[in-house]
């Protein structure tokens, strides 16, 4: 006897699986992959020491084999397209897109802008050079888009140039910004103003701009994002490793600030746990329930992500619904509950 197949919009059910469209990782350091459980230190900054000498002893043949290997659990959690957000130079950057194609999974490589600080292997002797080096992978066919990495890596000059660049090309801007208290305090000594503030002075905040992290953006800030319709990509739980803080939640909300996810760090690779986790940061905030709707919450891991990387399609994926987590649902209630109480492993591994 024939499986029933029934479609409800996006969403296709056939007898013990659902199939839907696929989450979309809109900012992955998967290099950081490796270090989950290892890496040390009491704060960001000591931590990130540990990740730049991860960093540094990488190598494209490397990226190949583990980029593919992280990539394919990305795959196997629901995550069916990345944005890598990329500063460990060109060869590794096409490295990355042989990993990606050969897992299977859409990548679109954010290519970091690196003036100053981090290390000597990701910094461009000029904006030009730059600029030069994302010329040079687009035209091998990759999908790019521009990443000055922070406004401590990037002086103003270099955020006025790319800004215009990123413009003029229509090409996504990802940037890191406001992720921890000491970089607004830098930014402050050095520009009188605050990081997201110096990105809509340098032309760097539009509507093709998606900020990473913005835990510790205020009212100002939240405004000019709401009023340039640029993205925050929030990542709960590398937040939370990182001891970042949390993402305003609610205040992004009430001014319609679009919202994507990333696994940034990789310490976990799971979307129904980043938007769980999204939902519960805004409910302790508030002591309210559903903040969020379940709509909202899938908008931000799909179609709010894919617009932040550029993508106009990617892959689907299909969901077991005789998991044991989802042992006992109603099926009207099924796409409500992975989001509220399943983990990765509910998505069904591709033949």
């Amino acid at each position: 006897m024939a499986c029933r197949t029934t479609t409800r919009g996006s969403v296709a059910r056939v007898a013990g699986t659902l199939r839907l469209p696929g989450f979309v990782n809109a900012h992955s350091h998967t290099f950081q992959r490796a270090m989950r459980g290892s890496a040390a230190g009491g704060d960001f900054w000591a931590w990130r020491e540990t990740m730049l000498r991860e960093a540094d002893r990488q190598t494209p043949e490397l990226v190949r084999v583990e980029y593919e290997r992280a990539y394919r659990e990305m795959l196997a959690a629901g995550y069916t397209a990345v944005g890598e957000f990329h500063y460990l130079g060109v060869a590794e950057a096409r490295a990355a897109a042989e990993a990606a194609a050969a897992a299977g999974i859409e990548l679109v490589l954010l290519h970091v802008a690196y003036a100053r600080g981090g290390l000597a292997r990701s910094r461009q002797e000029s904006v030009a050079e730059f600029i030069a080096q994302v010329e040079g992978l687009r035209a091998v066919g990759m999908r790019v888009g521009v990443a000055p990495h922070s406004v401590r890596a990037c002086p103003r000059e270099w955020l006025d140039e790319i800004g215009r660049y990123a413009a003029a090309e229509g090409l996504p801007l990802h940037v890191h910004a406001d992720e921890q208290p000491k970089e607004i305090e830098e930014c402050l000594t050095e520009h009188g103003c605050r990081p997201i503030e110096l990105l809509a002075r340098t032309g760097c905040l539009t509507e093709l701009t998606t900020v990473v992290h913005a835990t510790h953006a205020d009212g100002a800030e939240l405004d000019l994002l709401a009023s340039a319709g640029a993205t925050i990509c929030a990542c709960p739980t590398t937040e939370a490793d990182l001891g970042d803080g949390f993402l305003p939640a609610e205040r992004v909300r009430t001014r319609g600030i679009p919202i994507c996810i990333g696994s940034d760090s990789n310490v976990r690779i799971d979307p129904f746990e980043e938007l769980r986790e999204l939902e519960g940061i805004a409910r302790r905030q508030t002591g309210r329930r559903g903040v969020f709707s379940t709509e909202e919450l899938y908008g931000f891991g799909r179609d709010l992500g894919a617009r932040a990387l550029g993508l106009e399609s990617w892959p689907e994926i299909t969901v077991d619904t005789g998991h044991p987590s989802l042992r006992g649902v109603d099926e009207e209630h099924v796409t409500a509950a992975l989001l509220a109480g399943c983990g990765a492993d509910v998505v069904a591994l591709r033949e």
